[in-house]
């Protein structure tokens, strides 16, 4: 008999932040059901976690506002990252209509929450002197001209280091690679005499 499959990191996250919005829709006064949950209630939930969270946010008087590593501690706030509270919100919002919700009236997708979210980031960059900017994704465009640069791009075998036989050589060739080969393809690099040929 085969062992039961064990439930990814994030799958026992989501359930455990599902199980804990499920506490505080009963712990509501009055009592929330699920389907009269909307995204004010949701906002109310978020304030609630982040009173619990575990990073400090520089007020505006504090002397490290702005401040990404502070030389010493100072009483501001602990609050949680935008980035946990980010991730909480996309956990909820996949049990929400794993759980049968529906999408179109999904109360964590509500344009409420996404500018609570970004007022968080904003107000945490500043206050930590930190950026939230990912990475520029690549243009499809990109992508291709990268691609054909590592197709041209010359095999490491043929990087080699110039030898006192390939100066003599390229002097004796002349600039327009003329010797005692005769003229040579413009495709054609010459590396020393007895070295071999090489073509690109």
């Amino acid at each position: 008999m085969s062992e039961p499959v064990r439930p990814s990191r994030y799958e026992s996250q989501k359930r455990r932040d599902w199980r804990a919005f499920g506490e505080y829709l009963i712990n509501h006064r009055p009592p929330l059901s699920l389907s009269r949950c909307s995204g004010a209630h949701v906002l109310e939930f978020l304030r609630h976690v982040d009173r619990s969270g575990k990073t400090r946010v520089h007020v505006a008087t504090c002397p490290f506002f702005g401040c990404p590593n502070p030389p010493a501690p100072c009483p501001c706030p602990l609050r949680q990252a935008w980035g946990s509270l980010d991730s909480l919100v996309g956990r909820l919002r996949a049990a929400y209509e794993e759980s049968g919700g529906p999408r179109e009236s999904n109360p964590f997708a509500t344009r409420a929450v996404r500018l609570y979210l970004r007022g968080i980031r904003d107000a945490q960059a500043r206050a930590r002197g930190i950026s939230y900017k990912g990475k520029k994704k690549k243009s499809k465009k990109d992508k291709v001209a990268m691609e054909l640069d590592e197709k041209t791009e010359r095999p490491p075998e043929l990087m080699q280091e110039e030898t006192p036989d390939m100066r003599a050589f390229q002097a004796f060739s002349g600039p327009f690679g003329m010797g005692m080969f005769g003229q040579m393809a413009s495709d054609t690099v010459l590396y020393g005499v007895g070295i071999g040929t090489y073509r690109l």
